[in-house]
């Protein structure tokens, strides 16, 4: 049979934290073998919000595959890619622009929260257009699931909204994905989602005592102010993160802390072992990366070729579809060429 397709990856905008494991990640090193996976390091979204810094984005996208790697992503299972450098992408999502207005991106939650976020009173247009460039990113290799955070559900469905649009009008070419919305990650000030911007995160490289100083300031029940006074886990962080990285633990955990058996400070250090047995072998497997980087741009070059072949594929049906294919040889993008 042949597996199905997901398109899933991150904006590199620095390095992955536990948000990203618990969001993305651990499902997506999950799933790589029973899909088959693409992975996309969206350069060009990341200038969404960076056009004025681009320095540091080609280290940034050297970042963001180690961390996938070091996860566990297997490059001979999934396919990890540079969207910048996939042609079919940027004319995709030309083509798609005709198909939205622009009164419906201003109303779209996700980019009127992003704006306010970055303090932006007038969007350009590559970030009021986000959307439809990442519509691009999810019908270029034809993904039947996309999994994501909430925050990004608008956006999918714009998506499918473009490719039953396109559908409609030209023909069955596009597949319709389906969305599979991840978990979120409070962050270690329990206010948000863990985010690099808000300085609430555990790093995926941080070292075992980082680790340790965050959590021994994440906040925890404040009403508890004395080891033996009864806690209230629903409203901790710590029990949050206890929830997703200390397994049966949590089954002990949470009646101890409810009688006052068990302090926030021995709470946290099991919580820190726990994480840190987590990150441990992550870890080893970033330091082999760092110190092979050609290795590192090897995995993205091969990714990249792979994905310029699958778009050019979908952009040549697209252009047939829609009667623009004018002579008989298009003439496939030169990869050699767009690599070097």
């Amino acid at each position: 049979m042949v597996k199905k397709r997901i398109l899933t990856g991150d904006r590199p905008t620095g390095r992955l934290h536990l948000g990203h494991y618990i969001g993305s990640l651990q499902n997506r090193v999950k799933m790589q073998k029973d899909y088959d996976t693409f992975i996309i390091i969206a350069d060009v979204q990341a200038l969404t919000t960076n056009w004025d810094n681009p320095d540091k984005l080609a280290h940034d996208v050297r970042e963001v595959a180690k961390d996938n790697l070091a996860a566990g992503i297997d490059p001979e299972n999934a396919t990890l890619f540079v969207q910048s450098m996939v042609p079919s992408i940027a004319e995709l999502t030309v083509f798609y622009s005709m198909f939205v207005s622009v009164n419906v991106l201003r109303h779209n939650p996700t980019i009127k929260t992003e704006a306010a976020q970055h303090g932006f009173t007038d969007m350009t247009y590559g970030f009021l257009g986000y959307p439809v460039s990442q519509a691009a990113d999810i019908t270029f290799c034809k993904a039947h699931l996309v999994p994501i955070g909430k925050d990004n559900v608008p956006h999918v469905e714009l998506t499918r909204k473009i490719v039953r649009r396109f559908n409609q009008l030209y023909g069955e070419v596009l597949v319709e994905p389906e969305m599979a919305v991840q978990e979120t990650l409070v962050g270690l000030d329990g206010n948000a989602k863990m985010s690099k911007s808000l300085d609430n995160a555990i790093y995926l490289t941080d070292s075992p005592e980082e680790v340790a100083r965050k959590i021994r300031v994440a906040i925890t029940d404040p009403a508890r102010i004395y080891k033996d006074y009864p806690g209230h886990p629903e409203v901790c962080t710590v029990f949050t993160y206890h929830q997703q990285f200390s397994g049966e633990f949590v089954s002990e955990l949470e009646p101890a802390c409810r009688r006052g058996v068990i302090g926030c400070v021995e709470c946290k250090k099991r919580l820190t072992d726990c994480i840190n047995a987590l990150l441990d072998p992550i870890r080893e497997r970033r330091a082999f990366y760092d110190a092979h980087p050609d290795i590192v741009d090897d995995i993205l070059q091969a990714g990249t070729a792979k994905a310029i072949e699958v778009g050019a594929e979908t952009l040549a049906q697209v252009k047939d579809a829609m009667k623009i294919s004018y002579f008989d040889k298009q003439g496939a993008p030169n990869v050699e060429c767009i690599l070097s």
